[in-house]
């Protein structure tokens, strides 16, 4: 399962603070302790705090190096911002994310080819997010045709079909699991599946157990990764339990300790 750590986000206050005032103290602890929770890459996520995003991202990946070797992903709606902290990447990195719209491809995927990056392609176009699983998945073939027009391995295609909050968008979540399911099937070899786990739960009573809940619903459907909180325990409990269930990994009764690198 491909952990990306979620919590170097511009959205969080004390990341907000961070970035406005150049602290590294705050980006530094959260670097080593999704490290620490086993993150596969940490999400890098200027929001809205930064007056200049293109400087904000390059201070962020510099200063994320600075305290964890773990790979970036990089998340901006700016590619300027995006290209600029590829070029200050030790290791290859994520690009978070690109749609299925035209003029936003030909950006983002020949950037990708040139830093050797891995792309998240998101199931939406100009028109928004579809409601059902068909329209989903009839855009993410369009980010697989990318794959081969501009010479991006189908390996670092992630394709993320989008789940919106349970509490106003109920109606999605079984779309996004089908999504998941059918974009298995559209290349052989596969692009690999991700979520937004945390957009699920957004305002929910208990947050954690929709998260885990769907997580595991959506890895019996063929995720493969998920941007999330990888300090919550039960929640990483879950995903650990599920690989065990999905004959992922082989059983020993410390699996939980071997998950966690413990």
């Amino acid at each position: 399962m491909i952990l990306i750590g979620e919590r170097i986000n511009g959205m969080f206050k004390d990341i907000g603070k961070a970035i406005k005032a150049k602290d590294p103290g705050p980006i530094h602890e959260w670097a080593k302790k999704q490290t620490d929770c086993r993150a596969t890459y940490l999400d890098l996520n200027h929001g809205p705090a930064a007056e200049d995003r293109v400087d904000a991202m390059k201070w962020l990946a510099k200063t994320a190096q600075e305290a964890s070797d773990t790979p970036l992903c990089l998340d901006s709606t700016n590619y300027d911002a995006i290209e600029a902290a590829l070029e200050l990447c030790k290791r290859p990195a994520l690009i978070n994310s690109c749609p299925a719209d035209r003029k936003k491809i030909e950006r983002v995927f020949p950037m990708a080819k040139k830093y050797g990056a891995s792309i998240i392609g998101l199931c939406m176009d100009a028109k928004g997010i579809p409601k059902n699983a068909e329209n989903r998945v009839a855009l993410a073939m369009e980010l697989v045709a990318a794959c081969v027009e501009f010479d991006v391995p189908i390996e670092n295609l992630y394709i993320d079909p989008l789940i919106l909050p349970v509490n106003v968008a109920q109606e999605h979540a079984p779309e996004v699991l089908e999504t998941i399911r059918q974009a298995k099937l559209l290349s052989d070899p596969a692009p690999k599946t991700v979520l937004g786990l945390s957009n699920v739960s957004q305002k929910s009573l208990d947050r954690s157990l929709v998260d885990r809940t769907f997580v595991v619903m959506a890895m019996a459907a063929g995720l493969d990764g998920a941007i999330l909180n990888v300090t919550d325990d039960p929640l990483m409990d879950s995903i650990a339990t599920a690989r065990i269930l999905l004959n992922k990994e082989i059983y020993a009764d410390s699996y939980l300790k071997v998950f966690k690198g413990h």
